[in-house]
């Protein structure tokens, strides 16, 4: 027990006080995955938004090693992640959406199996989330698949279920669907009145763009919907840092 204990600390130091992502990764890496799991999910808790997210985004290339070596032992975790959002798990699925797709980010073979059920998260038809940020981090986890899983997104037709999630009273909601919906390249005219009204929103959500973890204000990401309809420039890029 005091080396599960001494473990969880380890990791969870590094999650605190790494300079930057890709050194956190590095030093992971000196890690047999299947140990990292556990110490790493817990820190989706964490009190610090930025280690939250530090940890979420460890999860993915940690599991994409064990996939690697034993593609069922991923699953596991994959399964795991559905668990935590069960509503007879009884949590609070801080992190699971979120952790999930970057898993998928990491591996092909996993995102083609998982994608159809991470939609089914924001289907009404399907596994609805109610909670908002759970529906935030669904958002956001299409929005990340979307660089490399964008015509399967498509195919299973994300856009039509991110597109409802604009008019959520949860601003972080709405803005990081625009934020998907703009990474898939679909602009649904339909709500051009109320991005206009969200365009205007004082809050601010924080979150890994592909690039790095910083806060965009709900305004920003609906303007890089809009702009992104005329051939504006994205938020979201190729090297992680922060």
């Amino acid at each position: 027990m005091s080396r599960v204990r001494s473990l969880k600390g380890e990791v969870r130091g590094l999650l605190e006080r790494a300079p930057d992502l890709p050194a956190l990764f590095r030093e992971l890496e000196n890690f047999p995955p299947r140990k990292l799991v556990s110490p790493l999910i817990g820190a989706f808790c964490h009190r610090e938004e930025r280690v939250r997210w530090r940890a979420i985004l460890a999860l993915g290339p940690t599991v994409a090693r064990i996939a690697r070596e034993d593609l069922e032992a991923a699953r596991v975790v994959i399964r795991r992640l559905m668990w935590m959002l069960n509503e007879e798990s009884g949590g609070m699925a801080w992190g699971a959406p979120e952790g999930m797709a970057e898993c998928l980010y990491h591996h092909p073979g996993l995102a083609e199996e998982y994608t159809h059920i991470l939609v089914s998260y924001i289907r009404p038809d399907g596994n609805m989330l109610e909670y908002p940020p759970a529906q935030r981090g669904v958002a956001w986890g299409i929005g990340r698949l979307a660089e490399k899983e964008r015509a399967r997104l498509l195919d299973l037709k994300a856009p039509n279920y991110l597109t409802p999630l604009l008019d959520s009273p949860d601003h972080a909601a709405a803005g990081l669907a625009a934020w998907a919906l703009g990474r898939l390249g679909v602009f649904p005219g339909e709500k051009e009145e109320r991005l206009r009204e969200l365009a205007h929103s004082p809050y601010s959500v924080y979150f890994f763009d592909g690039k790095e973890l910083k806060s965009y204000s709900v305004g920003e990401l609906i303007r890089e919907l809009t702009e992104g309809r005329d051939g504006g420039k994205s938020l979201s890029g190729d090297q992680a840092t922060s």
